[in-house]
């Protein structure tokens, strides 16, 4: 692995100098742009459209835009002035539960591993957390860039997640067409949809998920590569489901779910009183709703629909 940072993690007064590794990678197939009549690759060069001539790394300066065609221009020495002066050092500021931190705030993974000197108070931490169950909030520099971080463990790692401050994560509310939190649900769409959720329930293993676009794209290449044909996969046929209810039966059944669902009328139908004999081919009287709930009003307005489209 390549080394993409060193420096120390600051624990109280104790230091421990680290090694920074990026724990991910994109494994994306990626192609290059070519030029169709002679294949050969497109290169993109960097235009002055004032000058009307490339420019080279050395006259490339930064440039901040306050207003519409005024810059502000920022040397390197500038960003020298501001930079941290814990700019080689994962400085921990706090210990929480790794349940209060939502995924959304979670950016970059990287792996931290001990320098030459650090073995024993590297271990010392990952032991203490372990026993303790926390993580660290904390604060790094990397790029002349302030980042809030957390320290957890991974396996017997010390991992470093860069996170989004909170400003950076944008509010629900701008969110548009959200449904209400408080929508009201008929009770056996909910407890069917929750049973249905049991039933897809397992333990996590991350090796059973596999990557099936970029598969097919790569046998795609090598058949490409070796001149054969390419056949057209057909697309899988989706039944056009409109009742909610016959969606939840269906996935249920699909689901292996062997348990009788819940039927559709709002009211059971009533014995025949004691005494009275049921007719055979006659149904017993049953008496109507004296209104109609929302699920029965939905469930028919979803069979009409249904029933135009078929």
């Amino acid at each position: 692995m390549h080394t993409v940072w060193k420096g120390s993690i600051s624990f109280g007064l104790v230091n421990i100098p680290v090694r920074m590794f990026t724990a991910t990678e994109e494994r994306d197939v990626r192609f290059r742009q070519l030029h169709k009549e002679c294949h050969t690759p497109i290169r993109y060069t960097k235009m002055c459209p004032h000058c009307e001539k490339e420019v080279g790394a050395e006259d490339i300066v930064r440039g901040f835009e306050y207003e519409k065609g005024n810059y502000v221009i920022i040397q390197d020495e500038d960003l020298e002035a501001i930079t941290p002066e814990t700019r080689r050092a994962i400085e921990i500021v706090d210990f929480v539960d790794l349940t209060e931190i939502d995924p959304v705030y979670f950016d970059k993974s990287y792996f931290l591993s001990p320098q030459e000197t650090g073995d024993k108070a590297y271990s010392l931490l990952r032991a203490a957390m372990k026993e303790t169950g926390k993580i660290a909030i904390a604060r790094v520099t990397m790029r002349n860039k302030e980042s809030l971080a957390v320290i957890r463990l991974y396996e017997h790692c010390i991992m470093m997640e860069t996170i989004f401050y909170p400003d950076e994560v944008r509010p629900v509310a701008q969110v548009p067409a959200l449904p209400e939190a408080d929508v009201a649900l008929a009770e056996n769409e909910l407890r069917m949809a929750a049973e249905l959720i049991n039933n897809m329930t397992t333990a996590f293993e991350p090796g059973k998920y596999k990557d099936e676009y970029r598969s097919s794209l790569q046998a795609l290449i090598e058949k490409k590569k070796e001149g054969k044909e390419i056949a057209v996969v057909p697309a899988a046929p989706r039944a056009n489901v409109v009742d909610l209810m016959q969606a939840l039966r269906e996935s249920l059944a699909a689901t292996g779910d062997q348990a009788t669902p819940a039927k559709l009328e709002p009211h059971p139908t009533p014995a025949p009183p004691a005494g009275v004999k049921k007719q055979p081919g006659i149904k017993p009287e049953r008496k109507s709703p004296e209104k109609p709930t929302a699920a029965t009003t939905t469930t028919k307005k979803l069979r009409r629909k249904k029933a135009e489209t078929s």
